[in-house]
């Protein structure tokens, strides 16, 4: 099947540009010949379908609720073997990868709330001497890169490194649930690729900002996550942490050239902290990393190709010939108000139009 989106404004990684964007079997290709189907994109502002860099899947539902909104890749951070294998290589929903269920202490505050979760039991580490058995028994089951969580009490720093370690000595990249700035300064000294969540104990500081920027460290601050967390307790009168820690560890964390990428932590886990929605909270992530500092470019960028380029998916992240027709049709232009991402005329997903889907009429005009 040829398609040639004409007519719309075509996100490049910088700004926007306007040219046609064609579209062959899927892939976005330099020419798709007389006879393709012709949109019309009436001057909309196309972007590359957009990824979120933290959900856990809570069913086949999931995904559906994730492209209807223009999220077409989602990087599952911790669920059951069969679940990931029943949800993966779906036709017409988003495309998941996934860490399996995420490595924890059995002493952990994180193992005591997913006790009950399926398979929560198998994922336990006791110390370094463990760390290669689970991370071979994670490239068996499949998992796309490693999860563990630094939660305190919980892995102590020896386990921490030994984990990186072997995980790298196979060639997976690490992501650290690192929710409290102890844990960050853990990750820190284990040279953790990816980060996920920002403290909400106390900030991230700039001297520690550079530290983690010349290290190479990524994050995946979940700021919908943590100020969910924070909102809940406060609804409950609860005594609990301030939201500012985390915004303000985002903003020296940019500030220092740390890349930023975009994630919610959506799930519907009962023993959760808090439950972003899928697909929606995206969006709602994108308007929080603005607020902490991100230009909205920056913010768009961290949901597309800077997303795509550090979990290493080649082949999406930029609309560009050889990439994945993922694809997002935008009313308005997001780069002036990034709110401007929720105005979606229409989605694509590997080049077949997902609802609401606009009309092609096949004509010889294409070039």
């Amino acid at each position: 099947m040829a398609t040639v989106l004409r007519n719309v404004h075509v996100f490049d990684g910088d700004g926007f540009t306007t040219h046609d964007v064609a579209i062959v079997d899927g892939l976005i290709v330099a020419d798709a010949g007389p006879d393709a189907d012709i949109v019309d994109g009436a001057g909309g502002f196309l972007i590359p379908g957009l990824i979120d860099c933290h959900i856990h899947l809570a069913g086949p539902h999931t995904q559906e609720l994730l492209v209807a909104v223009g999220v077409t890749t989602g990087l599952d951070m911790s669920s059951p073997e069969p679940l990931v294998k029943a949800m993966r290589g779906r036709a017409g929903v988003t495309d998941i990868r996934s860490a399996m269920i995420a490595i924890t202490s059995p002493s952990s505050a994180h193992a005591e709330r997913m006790k009950l979760v399926p398979g929560a039991q198998e994922s336990h580490v006791a110390g370094p001497a463990d760390a290669a058995t689970i991370v071979e028994r994670r490239i068996a089951q499949g998992a796309d890169y490693l999860k563990f969580v630094i939660d305190l009490p919980g892995f102590d720093q020896q386990t921490v490194d030994a984990l990186v370690a072997a995980a790298h000595d196979r060639g997976l990249r690490v992501v650290a649930h690192a929710s409290r700035l102890d844990a960050v300064t853990m990750a820190e000294a284990a040279r953790v690729d990816v980060l996920t969540h920002v403290p909400l104990d106390r900030p991230i500081d700039p001297a520690q900002a550079e530290r983690l920027a010349a290290a190479g460290a990524v994050f995946v601050p979940t700021l919908t996550m943590m100020k969910g967390i924070v909102d809940r307790l406060t609804a409950a009168t609860v005594p609990g942490p301030s939201y500012a820690p985390a915004r303000e560890s985002v903003r020296a964390l940019h500030a220092a050239g740390v890349p930023i990428l975009a994630g919610t932590d959506a799930n519907e886990t009962p023993a959760a902290p808090a439950s972003p929605a899928f697909g929606s909270s995206l969006h709602d992530e994108l308007a929080l990393l603005v607020e902490a500092g991100l230009s909205p470019l920056d913010a768009l960028r961290s949901a597309t190709c800077v997303a795509a380029k550090h979990f290493g998916l080649q082949d999406r992240g930029a609309i560009a010939p050889g990439c994945r027709a993922d694809l997002v049709l935008l009313d308005n232009d997001p780069i002036l108000d990034v709110a401007a991402t929720r105005s979606i005329r229409g989605v694509w997903l590997a080049g077949e139009p997902v609802s609401p889907a606009l009309t092609a009429s096949n004509g010889a005009s294409a070039s």
